[in-house]
């Protein structure tokens, strides 16, 4: 018997993992919160990248990244969000300002980015908002 309610398709996601060592169990751990994410809220991941191994202090030989940004700016992917272990997963780069740019070139093409394992999923101001501000201020 049906109830006439109608489920809407699940929405189409990406996932991009980045593990600053070959650890399996660290690209394992982000994948599977990720993958926990995204069910919980009907999202079906079509495309993972991966950049293992890969420092995040700089996006120099993290083909993953580029091959995703690259399909964004030029329309060339079939999904609509972008999921990330955190906000440090874009990297750990010296001007705060780069994980920002990614975010802000992923959105300009109408792709969200969810970080999965924040704390505060339902506070108005974003964690990495926050994450990304304190990065600017001097360290001693």
């Amino acid at each position: 018997m049906s109830t006439g309610q109608i489920v809407p398709p699940p929405v189409s996601a990406a996932a991009y993992v980045r593990t600053a060592t070959q650890d399996q169990d660290s690209a394992s751990k982000q994948l599977d919160v990720i993958r926990e994410y995204a069910k919980r809220r009907g999202m079906q991941i079509i495309k993972e990248y991966f950049d293992a191994g890969k420092s995040g202090l700089n996006a120099q030989g993290r083909d993953a990244l580029v091959d995703m940004i690259r399909d964004v700016q030029n329309g060339q992917m079939n999904f609509s969000v972008i999921l990330l272990y955190d906000v440090s997963r874009w990297g750990r780069f010296q001007d705060a300002d780069e994980s920002a740019y990614y975010e802000f070139i992923c959105r300009r093409a109408g792709v969200l980015v969810h970080y999965c394992a924040e704390q505060f999923e339902g506070d108005p101001i974003h964690v990495s908002m926050i994450v990304k501000r304190l990065k600017t201020f001097p360290r001693k």
